[in-house]
């Protein structure tokens, strides 16, 4: 056997191997099986069997250190420790996540637009008519947000920057954030079950409340408290029921549209990326609560608030955009 039939005879299983070690890698240990284990241990004793034929005939620097590479990433591979729990956490954030959410963007971009498009429309229309939030939000939520966001002259002792001013409240509070903020992203998500019908109306639902009270609250003449008060916590919070949402119409599309799989497949396929990204998503409402209840409330400058919530708004889209694209250059 010559070098030209040795290499046609074996390259498929060379290829193989390099996506079982793709496979194989810290941030995809989902993809894991025990069958894998058994087939990557036998392809590297083969492979390393290849080399010592390759060397031992000379056939050329090429083909023995193509060989040598993929025995030296088995080898790593193998006898590689299992990553903690915190480094798993960790490259989830870091890489993981945004890498998930990108190659499902489109998903969020339509997400987007069901929840920011009536949200912007409900606001403009609220702010020049106050009266028309009634029909939408309750009397009795408007004047709790009324008293929420008065001036500290109006009413002595209602401002939010009083009744939020202890410590034990604010535990509290980032408790009832996390619990509210996660349970809109979990019916975002969650409904997607329902052909995505359920993941647009929870969307479009909250998109009108929001914009509502948002414009009730301008309209009225309280647009200082307010926008000081969501601005930092609002680039956590809004985007991710957003991208929840996205998650969510990733499950309605692989049901509505399984291609050649049957919908129960379409569903476990794609349902692994549409739960990394709702994972995602709770960690960012779980950021959103710490910072609504710690940092929003707090008798800081007007100014320092408006800019810190500027670049976190900016940081959210970075984040999104860049972070662990290292990776996918590599890949």
């Amino acid at each position: 056997m010559n070098k030209r039939q040795f290499v046609a005879r074996r390259r498929q299983d060379w290829e193989a191997f390099e996506k079982l070690l793709e496979q194989f890698r810290p941030e995809r240990p989902r993809s894991v099986e025990s069958d894998d284990v058994s087939q990557f241990s036998r392809m590297y004793r083969e492979i390393c069997q290849d080399l010592s034929l390759v060397q031992s005939r000379d056939w050329g620097k090429s083909l023995t250190g193509y060989l040598n590479d993929l025995v030296t990433r088995g080898h790593n591979t193998f006898y590689r420790a299992p990553p903690t729990r915190l480094r798993a956490i960790r490259d989830f954030v870091v890489s993981g996540f945004p890498r998930v959410f990108r190659r499902n963007l489109w998903y969020f971009v339509t997400s987007c637009l069901l929840f920011f498009g009536p949200l912007a429309v409900t606001w403009i229309l609220v702010q020049s008519e106050p009266e028309l939030a009634r029909r939408i939000v309750s009397l009795q939520e408007l004047e709790q947000a009324g008293e929420s966001y008065q001036a500290p002259d109006e009413n002595s002792g209602s401002s939010w920057r009083k009744t939020r001013d202890d410590s034990s409240e604010r535990l509290v509070m980032a408790g009832f954030y996390t619990q509210h903020n996660i349970s809109i992203a979990f019916d975002c998500f969650g409904r997607g079950i329902l052909l995505g019908i359920g993941t647009a109306y929870t969307l479009l639902y909250n998109g009108i409340a929001i914009g509502a009270m948002a414009g009730y609250l301008v309209g009225t003449g309280r647009q200082a408290k307010f926008l000081t008060f969501v601005i930092s916590h609002g680039a956590f919070e809004l985007v991710a029921i957003a991208v929840a949402g996205g998650a969510g119409l990733i499950l309605g599309h692989a049901l509505l549209h399984p291609g050649r799989q049957s919908r129960m497949d379409a569903l476990w396929e794609r349902g692994r990326d549409a739960i990394e990204i709702a994972v995602g998503a709770g960690g960012m409402l779980l950021v959103a609560a710490l910072i609504e209840a710690f940092w929003s409330p707090s008798d800081i400058p007007d100014l320092l608030k408006v800019t810190v919530g500027i670049l976190l708004w900016i940081l959210v889209t970075v984040y999104l955009t860049f972070s662990g694209r290292w990776e996918e250059t590599e890949s």
